[in-house]
């Protein structure tokens, strides 16, 4: 059937922004790629052409499909959490909605943000990690969820981002190690190009563009969990050595 990848982020625009490079090395060699966005977006501090939150949650729903197609993602889902209020999400019930993707889709690779927030340190972030990571592990015991009625599955790897470097205006960062940098020089372009499709985002793009010129050859991931036992080894690769 070949290789899977579940991508799980916080908002749209993370799928181009934090993991494009990832995203689009991927399906660029034919790995099936899933990515589910938690939130629509609606407390952006930038609105586009919105007139209330709804429209423009309406808005950011259509350019993250966008986005997803430009980057070659064959599927994507965007759920109904509420913007910049994931602290408040029931980590049970998220996971259980995160398990059952897990288990329907299969992924060999999950890849998620750090509970460090990532450079924005934004709260969404750390809470996606942490609801991912959980369902990650929950995803291949028999005994979580049963009600599910679905095969138990637990994904090989488990990845969240991280970085070689912090933006001085935000709060301290404490990024974790990477054990896996991908060179992402040659999809850069299309990551711009997935970026563009969110309108309504462009100031965005505009402020982090000279950061993405600088920096955005190369993404940086942390081996987090894997499902059999073995020691940290530096890669290149986030499907070397996996089993399909």
């Amino acid at each position: 059937m070949g290789l899977r990848m579940m991508v799980v982020v916080a908002h749209p625009d993370d799928e181009c922004f934090a993991f494009g490079g990832a995203i689009a090395l991927a399906t660029r060699r034919g790995v099936e790629v899933n990515c589910i966005c938690l939130t629509d977006g609606q407390a952006a501090s930038n609105r586009g052409a919105s007139t209330d939150g709804k429209d423009l949650g309406r808005i950011r729903r259509e350019e993250f499909a966008a986005s997803c197609q430009v980057l070659g993602i064959q599927h994507y889902e965007l759920l109904d959490y509420h913007d910049a209020q994931l602290v408040h999400a029931n980590v049970h019930e998220a996971g259980k909605k995160l398990v059952q993707r897990m288990r329907t889709f299969r992924p060999h690779v999950v890849v998620t943000f750090g509970l460090d927030g990532g450079l924005n340190v934004h709260p969404d972030h750390t809470m996606v990690s942490a609801i991912t990571s959980a369902a990650y592990h929950w995803a291949g015991r028999a005994k979580r969820y049963q009600e599910l009625d679905l095969e138990p599955h637990l994904p090989q790897r488990l990845y969240h981002i991280t970085t070689n470097f912090t933006l001085e205006e935000r709060e301290p960062l404490m990024p974790a190690p990477w054990t896996c940098v991908l060179d992402t020089a040659e999809v850069l372009p299309v990551r711009i190009q997935a970026f563009e499709k969110h309108a309504s985002q462009l100031p965005v793009l505009e402020s982090v563009r000279p950061y993405l010129d600088k920096f955005g050859q190369q993404e940086f991931y942390t081996l987090i969990s894997a499902a059999t036992p073995q020691p940290a080894a530096m890669t290149h690769d986030m499907f070397d050595g996996i089993r399909e």
